[in-house]
């Protein structure tokens, strides 16, 4: 019914209690035959592999793959490949679900067919203290395009999809090194309303040194590229106007980023794009 996916990347220190949030989940617990766990290993050099092996060795339902290391949007297709459940629920390795999450959002699937995925509110945890979303984080219900634009707004930690969402959209762009969670929202958001479940049940932790948005600097420059694949699938004239807006904006911001950086090459090639998408507008 469910396969479980954790993508990580020599987080060994978070992993345990990640596994262990899944396990705890009260619906695998009622249900131990209906439900896997794949832990896809993006090629660690720490102790992931004898962590995993210790569960493995306990609980029959979790599987392991092991890759060179290549990026989180090749880990995350793979264990879309080798995942044989109905429901494909995504957990990040610094991130943990609480017990209820899979049983709720099962029974809203089972609800409303309709529905492709739903998603939840979250718990935020910034270096061991809880803090507050700001309102530009505000999750919603329904035709979300003008709302998932200016930043992503899915949370792939928080979300359960039917299996045949990808089917029907792709997987993830292993082009991407970062952004792939705003891309994938994007193309959701073209063809089907989102579905926000209000009650929290995920802990999103960050602030570590080691996440993907601290490692690279300018994360619109793989905003844009997700926005011009987009544009190329908008079939809607309103829904091709808003992300050629949103491509001119977060353009300026890079234009803008470059020249402090001493970058006008750069600086040049965002302008360019500008003065494309306003001359199509």
């Amino acid at each position: 019914m469910v396969s479980a996916i954790i993508v990580t990347h020599n987080r060994a220190a978070f992993l345990a209690e990640a596994i262990d949030s899944v396990l705890a989940q009260t619906y695998f617990q009622k249900n131990p035959g209906d439900w896997e766990l794949i832990v896809v290993d993006d090629g660690s050099t720490d102790r992931t592999p004898d962590l995993v092996s210790a569960y493995r060795q306990k609980f029959p339902q979790v599987r392991y793959a092991r890759l060179d290391h290549g990026g989180v949007s090749r880990a995350r297709n793979r264990g879309l490949g080798l995942a044989a459940g109905e429901f494909i629920a995504f957990l990040d390795s610094d991130d943990l679900w609480l017990k209820e999450k899979v049983k709720v959002q099962l029974n809203y699937l089972k609800v409303f067919p309709e529905a492709r995925f739903c998603l939840t509110e979250e718990i935020w945890v910034r270096n061991g203290l809880r803090v507050n979303q700001k309102k530009k984080h505000q999750k919603f219900s329904g035709r979300v395009l003008d709302r998932v634009l200016p930043l992503c707004l899915l949370s792939l930690s928080s979300a359960m999809f039917r299996r045949r969402l990808f089917e029907e959209i792709g997987e993830f762009d292993e082009s991407l090194p970062v952004c792939e969670d705003y891309d994938l929202g994007l193309r959701i958001a073209l063809g089907h309303p989102y579905h926000f479940l209000p009650c929290p049940l995920i802990i999103k932790r960050g602030g570590h040194s080691d996440q993907l948005s601290k490692k690279y600097w300018g994360m619109d420059r793989w905003r844009v590229q997700a926005l011009e694949k987009a544009l190329g699938l908008a079939e809607r004239p309103e829904d091709r106007a808003l992300i050629r807006a949103e491509i001119i904006k977060k353009c300026q911001v890079l234009v803008s980023g470059f020249l402090k950086r001493g970058n006008r090459e750069e600086a040049d090639y965002y302008r360019q794009k500008i003065q494309i998408y306003s001359d199509r507008a």
